[in-house]
């Protein structure tokens, strides 16, 4: 089993090549300090799984796991956050994660889900599980941001985060005009008329 890990924080990335070293199956741990580095090092070899963090200092996570399944889709991506599972689990199990785990689980559940994922298995906790047939049951409990593409969900992050319409345009290297077209989209789609509004709301359900 060769496993990447991208994190930003050393200390992070150093217990989880010691839990993962555990498992018997693992022949190569390789890691990266952000998303650009993790994308380098899949181009230049092959993984079977990669553990992702979703804030990253130069990109979404959200982001870096879409270009991993369109550019590498049997690479299994196992999400890691210090954010609630409700809120961006369901959005990274669409764009095609194999998991969702949160970084404060137990270490034997971390083993439990990269083992499954690595098989290419799906692995959700019994928490995430419950939610995921509430939100199924009833699409009234449907938040406002679920109504957001990808890309919209995205640049509303950088936007609620305080990022410039020029700063988001530089970061995804698109034009500033297509940025503010976004913006556009976004206000509408989340009934807001402010950038206030979108930070305060983000704040609200911990997604910044």
């Amino acid at each position: 089993m060769k496993i990447l890990i991208c994190e930003d924080h050393k200390i992070v990335r150093d217990g989880l090549k010691q839990i993962l070293h555990q498992l018997d199956e693992v022949s190569q741990i390789e890691e990266a300090g952000n998303g650009n580095e993790a994308l380098i090092l899949l181009h230049k070899g092959n993984f079977d799984t990669l553990l992702l963090d979703i804030s990253l200092p130069d990109r979404n996570g959200l982001e870096v796991l879409q270009v991993v399944k369109e550019k590498w889709p049997s690479t299994n991506v196992l999400m890691l956050s210090m954010h609630p599972q409700e809120q961006y689990a369901l959005r990274a199990l669409k764009l095609g994660a194999s998991g969702y785990l949160t970084k404060d689980t137990a270490s034997e559940e971390l083993l439990v889900a990269v083992k499954k994922v690595s098989e290419g298995g799906k692995y959700i906790s019994q928490a995430l599980a419950e939610n995921l047939a509430f939100h199924i049951s009833d699409d009234k409990n449907q938040q406002k941001h679920e109504k957001l593409s990808a890309r919209e969900f995205e640049i509303m992050i950088r936007l609620a985060d305080g990022k410039s319409l020029q700063d988001t345009a530089n970061e995804l290297f698109i034009s500033n005009k297509t940025v503010s077209t976004y913006r556009s989209r976004i206000m509408e789609k989340m009934e807001f008329n402010k950038n206030t509004e979108l930070t305060r709301y983000c704040i609200e359900n911990k997604l910044i």
